[in-house]
């Protein structure tokens, strides 16, 4: 069971790759796939790293893993909602800026580490992360609910309040960066 951790983080990532491609069918159907599928993976993001504290079998790979696993599915999807979904919402500039955030983090995290500076995970980036998820979903699962009158604004003022979090954050971690550099 030690592994059983590592194991979910893999099939996230395995799904992380998927997604994008089932988005990018076109099919409603296929698109409903997606929707579950990217659920799936959200919600182990969350199952994988309490299982691991829970059961006491935190890893090195698996500290590896996860982050990669988030980046992989946030800006995957990202991607492919910009090329599906480009007519009907207007999702370009936030998703680049929270794909620009993401990268910037990591690159920040990197040299850091070069330096033996640990940047950890905040409180506030753990809730930007479930909101981008929330946000994202309702982007993919938009076209089974764009009759309803106010799904539109519904969805996008989740993204945008996604998009100022992830931002918040990302100048966050800039501000905590700048004493060691």
């Amino acid at each position: 069971m030690k592994h059983f951790p590592n194991i979910i983080t893999i099939l996230r990532i395995v799904a992380s790759i998927a997604v994008p491609f089932l988005i990018l069918d076109g099919r409603l159907g296929v698109r409903g796939v997606a929707f579950g599928l990217f659920a799936f993976a959200a919600i182990t993001d969350w199952l994988d790293g309490y299982l691991a504290r829970r059961w006491n079998v935190l890893s090195k790979l698996g500290q590896m893993l996860d982050p990669i696993a988030d980046k992989l599915l946030i800006t995957g999807s990202l991607l492919a909602l910009v090329a599906a979904d480009r007519a009907h919402l207007p999702i370009l500039y936030p998703a680049l800026m929270i794909i620009f955030r993401e990268i910037f983090v990591s690159g920040l995290r990197e040299y850091l580490g070069m330096m033996r500076v640990a940047l950890p995970v905040t409180s506030y980036a753990k809730y930007k992360t479930a909101l981008q998820f929330i946000a994202i979903g309702m982007v993919i699962f938009y076209p089974f609910i764009n009759d309803w009158h106010y799904a539109f604004a519904a969805v996008m003022a989740c993204f945008y309040l996604a998009t100022a979090l992830t931002l918040l954050t990302g100048i966050d971690y800039f501000m905590k960066a700048t004493r060691h550099v």
